[in-house]
């Protein structure tokens, strides 16, 4: 199969590049760039094609897609700066990107007769009570602009598209850009005491067990709704933080804080981000490892 990649200048469209180069596949990456802007590792993705593209541009999606003729689109192009996107003035932009954008790659993926891979959020749900969202859940209540958005890009791809995997993930962490980790990592270094609010609730998801489970799931026709992240059980941003600084060595101490202690951000956050992921054993999929093991793993990566 030949493969088509968006946002391969990102944390997870880089490691799907990996993965499938590991496999032995066939695939062009893609990004609003000229040039593959990513990390360069030495990795495949850095050597395979490239193809600078503008998913807002239909034209250009349709010319580009159809003249490499691929036979599966995993589509991990987004607008994900979820507070900038409660701008009036950047509005209008994360919908062309989220949505018009996912519009544009849906519509060619129909013409071509391909499988197409759609990464969504826990965001396109309220992020209230306590119990896990289902895949197959439609009760939605996104609570701000990024959410919503990226509930139109899910609505694009199902409404045009039969062979479809739309896949909700949630706190992304991977080689190829800014994550949480990142982040606590550096704060930690520089300050004795860290605050981390420990009343959101969800699941790490590591971009490089996330590939390989995406490009298990385009070699079969299992498609519709899932939601993937690392196993391990239901944490806090606190709870991850405890465990970053354990594994790193590190002795900041963590203070937990609720989310109106810590100050309003610009966009609303869901309290509940549980995703239920048993659909993906149900579907015979391979779970991902644990969020701790996942840490771990990335923290010796991060490190070489």
């Amino acid at each position: 199969m030949k493969y088509f990649v968006t946002g391969v200048g990102g944390q997870l469209g880089h490691d799907v590049m990996n993965e499938l180069a590991g496999r032995g596949y066939e695939g062009v990456g893609s990004d609003i760039q000229p040039q593959y802007a990513g990390v360069q590792d030495g990795s495949a993705v850095c050597t395979m094609p490239y193809v600078a593209m503008d998913i807002t541009d239909a034209e250009a999606v349709e010319k580009i897609i159809t003249q490499v003729n691929s036979d599966v689109v995993i589509h991990c192009a987004a607008w994900t700066a979820v507070d900038m996107a409660e701008d009036d003035d950047k509005a209008p932009k994360v919908r062309a990107i989220n949505a018009g954008g996912t519009q544009n790659i849906a519509n060619v993926c129909k013409k071509l007769g391909c499988k197409m891979v759609y990464i969504s959020t826990d965001y396109v749900f309220d992020g209230q009570g306590t119990e896990p969202w289902q895949p197959d859940c439609k009760d939605y209540q996104p609570l701000n602009v990024y959410g919503q958005t990226k509930l139109e890009g899910e609505l694009a791809v199902s409404n045009t598209l039969e062979k479809f995997f739309i896949v909700r993930i949630a706190w992304v962490f991977g080689l190829n850009g800014k994550n949480f980790i990142k982040t606590m990592l550096n704060v930690g270094k520089t300050h004795d005491t860290v605050r981390v609010v420990c009343d959101q609730i969800g699941t790490p998801t590591y971009t490089l067990d996330l590939a390989r489970l995406l490009v298990d799931m385009t070699e079969t026709e299992k498609y519709g709704y899932y939601h993937a992240t690392n196993e391990g059980g239901y944490i806090s941003w606190y709870d991850f933080t405890c465990e970053i600084f354990k594994q790193a060595g590190y002795t900041t101490q963590v203070v937990p804080v609720t989310t109106e202690e810590y100050g309003l951000s610009k966009a609303a956050r869901p309290f509940n981000s549980r995703l239920d992921k048993s659909k993906l054993v149900e579907a015979g999929f391979q779970p991902l490892p644990t969020w701790q093991d996942a840490v771990s793993r990335y923290l010796k990566e991060i490190s070489e």
